[in-house]
C-alpha cells in the first residue's frame, strides 16, 4: 500500500509565497488527536508567536514541521516545498527540558553542531566552522563560554547556547519551543531583541510562547492554538479577548486597566497587561 504521506512529499512546488503552509495536519498520539485538522499559513519575515494552554499541541506542531512526528493526516510545506526537503533552511531551538544537560561537551561544541547540516557527519568542522560557532555565540553574549562544560552553565545560559546554535545554522525559518521559558529578565530581553534582529534581516520566526501579557510587545503574528486553530494572523487582528477565551476557556483571567478595544471593529483588546492563565506552566504535552 502507498503511503500518500510520503508519495505526496516527493511533489511539486506548493504555496511559494508563503514561508509555512500546512494543510489538513492532523497527528494522534495513542490514537487521540493532539492536533487535529490544522490549516496554517506563515507568511515571511514576521515573528509569530504559538500561543494556547497546556496540551493545546503546540510543541507536536513544531516538531510536524520538523519531521520529528508522523502525521495521520496532512501535508506540510516550507517556502512552497515539502518540508522534509527543507530541513537545512530550518533552524530550531528546543525546550530546555527536554535536552540531557549532562552530556559532556562544551559550548562550542554544541554551537558547531548547528553546522553538521552543512558539513555532514564526515567532515570534521575546522577554522571557518570555528569561526562561525564563536560569532554566533558574540551574538549570544556567551563567546567568553565557549570552552565551558554545558552542565555548568545557568538555565538562561544554556537557553543562549542552543540559540547560538540555531544562529550557526543561518536558517530561513526558525522553529522556536518557548525560548524564554524559565529565564531571567535579562535573558529574555536578550533573547527577543535577538529575535527582532532576525526579523529585521527577512528571516521568519514561529516561536512557542506563553506570556500573554508580552504578547503585543514581542510579536507582529499570532496563532491560537488548542487542538484546533482558533485564529491566525497579523496580532493586532486576532489578540481579541474573545479569541484568547475561545482558545483557554476557564483558563483565561481579566486583570483591571484593559484599555479601550483595538482589536478590530467591534472586537475587544485584552492589551498588553490585561490578561494572565490560570493553566499549569510545567507538566502535560505542549
Amino acid at each position: 500500500m502507498v503511503d500518500r504521506w510520503d508519495e505526496r512529499a516527493k511533489g511539486a512546488v506548493h504555496e511559494p509565497s508563503l514561508a509555512l503552509h500546512i494543510e489538513d495536519l492532523t497527528v494522534s498520539y495513542d490514537h487521540r488527536p493532539v492536533l487535529w485538522d490544522i490549516d496554517l499559513d506563515i507568511p515571511p519575515g514576521v515573528l509569530a508567536a504559538v500561543v494556547g494552554p497546556n496540551g493545546a499541541g503546540k510543541s507536536t506542531l513544531v516538531k510536524a514541521v520538523l519531521g520529528m512526528v508522523k502525521p495521520a493526516a496532512g501535508h506540510v510545506y516550507v517556502f512552497g516545498r515539502p518540508h522534509l526537503q527543507q530541513l537545512r533552511r530550518i533552524g530550531y531551538v528546543p525546550q530546555r527540558t527536554t535536552v540531557d544537560w549532562d552530556f559532556p561537551t562544551t559550548v562550542l561544541d554544541v554551537v558547531m553542531m548547528g553546522l553538521y547540516g552543512q558539513l555532514g557527519w564526515i567532515r570534521r568542522p575546522g577554522r571557518a566552522e570555528r569561526r562561525k560557532a564563536m560569532d554566533a555565540l558574540e551574538q549570544v553574549g556567551m563567546a567568553a563560554f565557549c570552552h565551558r562544560q554545558i552542565s555548568q552553565l545557568s538555565g538562561g545560559q544554556q537557553q543562549r547556547v542552543f540559540l547560538a546554535r540555531a544562529l550557526v545554522q543561518d536558517a530561513e525559518l526558525y522553529l522556536l519551543d518557548e525560548p524564554m521559558a524559565g529565564v531571567d529578565a535579562t535573558t529574555e530581553r536578550h533573547i527577543i531583541g535577538l529575535l527582532k534582529e532576525l526579523r529585521s534581516r527577512g528571516k521568519t520566526l514561529l516561536v512557542v510562547h506563553h506570556d500573554l501579557q508580552t504578547l503585543p510587545e514581542y510579536f507582529d503574528w499570532l496563532v491560537l492554538l488548542n487542538v484546533r486553530i482558533v485564529a491566525q494572523g497579523p496580532l493586532k487582528q486576532v489578540y481579541t479577548l474573545a479569541n484568547l477565551r475561545q482558545t483557554y476557556g476557564s483558563q483565561i483571567g481579566l486583570l483591571h486597566g484593559m484599555p479601550a478595544g483595538t482589536g478590530g471593529p467591534g472586537a475587544e483588546s485584552p492589551g498588553s497587561a490585561a490578561l494572565e492563565t490560570a493553566a499549569p506552566r510545567a507538566g502535560g504535552r505542549r
